[in-house]
């Protein structure tokens, strides 16, 4: 029995899967001026600070500048493919991003010569998903440079004991590195230092720089990560980690107390993506928990110290034997305690031998 239809009633069509909300147009560059010249000031400063720490100064000796190449390429290398890793998923989902923005930093007081590098979105990611890719790109995309770099310089590094006249920067032991260094040098450095070369240096910093940006906190890497996969979820995470920091600059490293005025500055909490229902996909899920894991792997407690020289028995004598040299270049000197260089009236004057940076596994 058909029962009459009521009214006005007519059939509907069926409901059709919901429309993609359209990509923001993303609008034309201009020549990138301000990004070129960052970036040149920046491996300028790079290259200086790699040449301090070798204990030559570029003002004083201009081919100096050679001597800072190895540690500056190689960090600009990991530093550069971390942003184009973000630049590209932006442009490839349609978001419009800036091209990176390098921050060089005064080589004099800043050991590394940068501050890092970013990049600018104007517009929000479309969903989680993109969201997921544009922020995991960069962590995954340095670290596949670092890596090497790192493998690559601990074969070319110096083992050996530790003079304890020595002072230096005691660099801190992620998993990562600590299995690289296993890998590379085996029971070599059991019990022993590692002065690193330039280029293992440039590696251990771009692997540090891969697990500050993945902190879970506001719009760093990490940040963008835990909102893909939480959402609104993610502000307890962030409160949480945020403890975490405190208690770790507190107990362990003042240097986590900056980050965490740094962090309050840019904001604790994620802004939503465009489509607010969305959710990562089974293959992304399985990318964003591999991607903090790779967290795991590269966070240290304490990534740095510094260790005065001890001071010298009394009686003893330092043993440098200073020599008479061109003006501007430095002598023969036992590298570990200090340099002399021959200044223009022709005099020879002591002075540091550069900043050494130790691993002790």
């Amino acid at each position: 029995m058909a029962l009459p239809l009521p009214g006005n009633w007519r059939p509907q069509p069926p409901l059709a899967e919901p429309l993609p909300l359209p990509a923001q147009p993303i609008p034309q560059q201009r020549l990138p001026l301000l990004p070129l010249l960052l970036f040149v000031t920046t491996l300028a400063t790079t290259t200086f600070a790699g040449a301090f720490q070798r204990g030559m100064d570029p003002l004083v000796d201009p081919w100096a500048i050679v001597l800072g190449l190895p540690f500056a390429l190689t960090l600009m290398s990991i530093l550069l493919c971390h942003e184009m890793g973000h630049y590209c998923f932006a442009r490839f989902h349609g978001v419009w991003a800036s091209l990176p923005y390098f921050l060089p930093a005064p080589p004099y007081l800043f050991p590394i010569g940068t501050f890092g590098a970013f990049i600018r979105m104007k517009s929000p990611p479309l969903d989680r998903r993109a969201l997921f890719d544009v922020g995991a790109a960069g962590p995954w995309a340095g670290v596949c440079v670092a890596i090497p770099a790192v493998v690559i310089g601990l074969s070319l590094s110096e083992v050996r004991p530790l003079s304890p006249f020595e002072g230096g920067v005691i660099l801190g032991d992620s998993l990562l590195f600590s299995a690289l260094t296993h890998l590379v040098l085996g029971g070599e450095a059991e019990r022993m230092s590692v002065i690193l070369h330039p280029v293992a240096l440039a590696g251990w910093f771009g692997l540090f720089v891969t697990c500050l940006n993945l902190l879970p906190v506001g719009q760093l890497d990490g940040g963008h990560v835990m909102y893909s996969l939480f959402g609104h979820g993610h502000r307890w995470i962030a409160r949480a980690f945020l403890v975490v920091i405190f208690v770790l600059g507190y107990q362990y490293w003042f240097g986590w107390f900056v980050w965490l005025v740094l962090l309050f500055f840019l904001g604790i909490n994620h802004p939503p993506t465009r489509d607010v229902l969305s959710s990562l996909d089974v293959r992304r899920k399985i990318y964003a928990w591999c991607t903090v894991g790779l967290f795991g792997l590269t966070f240290m407690p304490v990534p740095l110290r510094i260790v005065e020289p001890e001071p010298l028995p009394s009686g003893e004598v330092t043993p440098i034997a200073y020599q008479v040299a061109q003006p501007g270049t430095l002598t023969n000197h036992d590298s570990s305690i200090t340099a002399a260089v021959a200044e223009p009236d022709g005099a020879v004057r002591p002075r540091p031998a550069g900043l050494r940076f130790v691993y002790r596994p």
